[in-house]
């Protein structure tokens, strides 16, 4: 067989090489479709607006139903409600399991779920997300976390349960609950409005805007570094198929 004959064959199998390594990494990067909660961090005893960000994973059905549970062993005393158009909200109340005190005052009812429904056959369609907001307040004091486990009910019929709380240390799980990390109390964040005025910086909505802005530039550089690392080590293998073909050569 000629020295370019083989040449040929070897530049050949470098090209299937490069087509399967692109076909990896389009495999490699999937959307990421979690139901997850904005900010990802809040402070203990503070007020703030929860922005439910709510992508839809199904290729042919629309999301029609959201049902987000608040903790009642430690509870939110006020939760308020954005309206959202195209959608109807319902919020469900019980006594909370052990007395709660806010503000001087003695609170008999607490905020156990709210669920929003799609208005006439609408909902979020498939490749898109929306965001569902709240303001709530005092955040916990007790503990390091607030989780809001969250039923995401689909056109179809089905229901994804975003409901699994990662163990320390542990990987995360297949459908994480939403949660918000407490951090330190803020000193004189205490004035019960219901708003993210703690960093004196805009209205809660406006911070829900910034925060799911974040939560999507931090979803696209996570994919943009893992496309990179991907990219590299292709051209890694490209560059070893070429040096293969011109020591061929010198053979």
């Amino acid at each position: 067989m000629s020295r370019t004959i083989r040449t040929a064959r070897l530049r050949r199998g470098v090209l299937c090489a490069l087509a399967a390594a692109a076909g990896t990494i389009a495999l490699a990067v999937p959307a990421s479709a979690h139901v997850t909660v904005s900010p990802a961090e809040a402070a203990a005893g503070g007020y703030t607006t929860l922005s439910f960000k709510v992508p839809t994973e199904s290729d042919t059905a629309s999301t029609t139903g959201i049902d987000v549970q608040f903790p009642t062993d430690n509870p939110i005393a006020s939760v308020t409600v954005q309206p959202k158009p195209g959608w109807t909200y319902k919020v469900t109340k019980g006594a909370p399991p052990t007395p709660l005190t806010v503000h001087g005052s003695q609170v008999s009812e607490i905020v156990t779920r709210v669920t929003w429904t799609a208005q006439d056959g609408g909902g979020v369609k498939p490749g898109e997300f929306d965001t569902f907001n709240v303001s709530a307040g005092p955040l916990p004091e007790n503990g390091d976390q607030v989780v809001f486990k969250t039923l995401q009910t689909y056109s179809d019929g089905e229901v994804v349960r975003w409901v699994d709380v990662a163990a320390a240390g542990a990987a995360e799980p297949e459908h994480p609950a939403p949660t918000v990390t407490l951090t330190a109390a803020v000193a004189g964040d205490d004035d019960g409005d219901g708003d993210d005025t703690a960093s004196g910086a805009g209205s809660g909505t406006e911070q829900a805007a910034a925060a799911t802005e974040s939560d999507s530039t931090s979803d696209g550089t996570a994919r943009a570094l893992g496309i990179t690392g991907l990219v590299l080590g292709v051209l890694g293998l490209a560059a070893g198929a070429f040096a293969l073909i011109t020591t061929r050569r010198r053979a």
